[in-house]
């Protein structure tokens, strides 16, 4: 078995955390292929890691966790990798662009590339993708959808001004 997988209700709707023995691979939207847990209660690494992710998460949605540090095991190109890191950079309660990220990676033509890569960001929230909007200020899209998206930048504006 490489990964396993949980479901859990947050503030904005179901996920499903799946990780393998060396960390989180994906918080996802719908159900994945891996083995569902039946329950948190073992000492797998596997089940340890799901154990912390669903902790930190819920830490965030309450307004005590601005920094994640649950390990994580992402498959994806080096570049989708390079923009990854990227946008872990991003700090809590605040936005940037697709092209300053471009930029960031020393690769400014590459801003639909970047767009491209922020929409496959398996590890949202995690990885705050949702922090990236269009540089004309619009919101841009998220693979969660765009309530998802307002929800997750109201909550850290209204956390970052306590």
């Amino acid at each position: 078995m490489s990964s396993v997988q949980w479901k859990i209700k947050l503030k904005i709707g179901v996920v499903y955390l799946v990780a393998s023995k060396k960390g989180l691979q994906g918080i996802f939207w719908d159900e994945q292929s891996s083995p569902m847990l039946k329950t948190l209660k073992s000492k797998d690494p596997k089940t340890l890691i799901i154990k912390q992710a669903v902790e930190q998460l819920e830490e965030y949605f309450k307004g005590e966790r601005k920094v994640f540090d649950v390990p994580v095991d992402v498959q994806g190109t080096d570049f989708q990798k390079q923009v990854w890191r990227a946008l872990a950079q991003i700090p809590y309660g605040t936005t940037t662009s697709y092209k300053k990220i471009a930029v960031k990676i020393k690769n400014d033509k590459a801003v639909r590339a970047v767009g491209s890569a922020n929409g496959k960001n398996p590890l949202s929230i995690i990885v705050p993708c949702h922090r990236v909007i269009a540089s004309d200020g619009s919101i841009g899209g998220y693979a969660g959808g765009l309530k998802i998206k307002e929800i997750l930048l109201k909550l850290e504006i209204e956390n970052s001004l306590r």
